[in-house]
């Protein structure tokens, strides 16, 4: 049976909170109280819970990490980048996601009020921005993953996205590609207006400003990406490449491509975003901008150690880390 702090205070006849200074190394216990304490410990072979000790001493030294959900493309790459820098560094880790909505975020909240960690990690779910507000104006430390081009609202790790967008432009305008497609995400996201205006700027600085009959918003699914060249085909939109905002639309790109009978890229270049791993194993392998997922992770684990152990306190201002254009089958140089 495991000794309990309870049997060490009925034992030592001292109160619980008694045991408690003296495994926390507060100075309210006298020296023979304190004593008789420890020997009582050692009698019993009283192995105190790292994580209660934490919580005595006002830290559980452990992270949350707040994501959408675990089949978003990327998440684990972040994921492993968070966990690696934690271990090393002797934190735990306790993962949250918003399947159910309020209810995820409900339960969410109630792990906050107990004190369950010291700080979060998040991936910003959809939707939860009001909520996980309120939690950081009442004292928890936060840092964001991908502040969805939301830089200043909260201490964040980003990435260069206007940039990414515009080295898919030039590489485009290098292989004499004039007229794209540009499958965007969710309007809403600060990165995806990011992404628009990398892109259109370089393609205006050629003089080959992209019509915006051009441009369909999209919802980052393999099915979005299926969708806009059924109703470009049908429409008789022309196009000779397509820009898409996440390599999942454009994998549905190159499917519905394949089944027009279009040939990639010999008709149609295809780059998309994010370079997550099946991107190389499409057919033909995705060109596409990199996003630095798991280095993400580690710069925001980063950011909150070093608050937690008083190196440098959490701004609002985003760590920025850049992109890298990744050439592939579907857009060769």
């Amino acid at each position: 049976m495991r000794v309990t702090i309870a049997d060490v205070a009925r034992n030592a006849a001292v109160s619980k909170t008694t045991v408690s200074r003296v495994l926390n190394g507060k100075g309210e216990v006298d020296a023979e109280t304190a004593e008789r304490v420890r020997a009582v410990i050692a009698e019993l072979g009283y192995v105190p819970s790292s994580r209660a000790v934490g919580l005595a001493r006002g830290n559980s030294r452990t992270l949350a990490m707040l994501v959408p959900s675990l089949t978003w493309p990327w998440v684990g790459e972040v994921l492993q980048g968070v966990a690696d820098t934690l271990e090393a560094a002797g934190y735990g880790l306790l993962l949250f996601t918003c399947n159910r909505g309020e209810e995820s975020m409900a339960q969410f909240t109630s792990q906050v009020s107990a004190r369950a960690f010291d700080g979060v990690l998040a991936i910003e779910p959809e939707n939860t921005r009001g909520a996980i507000a309120a939690l950081h104006h009442q004292g928890l430390p936060l840092v964001l993953v991908d502040d969805r081009g939301q830089g200043g609202t909260f201490p964040s790790v980003a990435t260069t996205n206007r940039e990414g967008a515009a080295s898919a432009a030039q590489h485009l305008i290098a292989a004499g590609r004039r007229a794209p497609l540009v499958v965007t995400g969710p309007a809403q996201f600060g990165c995806v207006q990011d992404r628009l205006h990398g892109f259109a700027r370089v393609f205006a600085e050629h003089g080959a400003a992209r019509p915006d009959s051009h441009v369909f918003e999209g919802d980052f699914t393999v099915r979005c990406g299926q969708r806009v060249i059924d109703h470009a085909l049908a429409e008789r939109l022309p196009f000779d490449s397509v820009f898409c905002h996440n390599d999942l639309s454009a994998t549905g790109v190159l499917q519905a491509l394949r089944a027009a009978g279009r040939r990639v890229p010999d008709d149609v270049a295809v780059i998309g975003f994010d370079d997550i791993p099946s991107a190389a194993y499409t057919e033909p392998s995705l060109t596409t901008v990199r996003q630095p997922m798991q280095a993400m992770g580690e710069a925001a684990a980063r950011r909150m150690l070093d608050h937690l152990r008083g190196v440098t306190p959490l701004r609002r201002d985003a760590v920025v880390l850049p992109t890298e254009l990744v050439i592939r089958s579907s857009a060769p140089g």
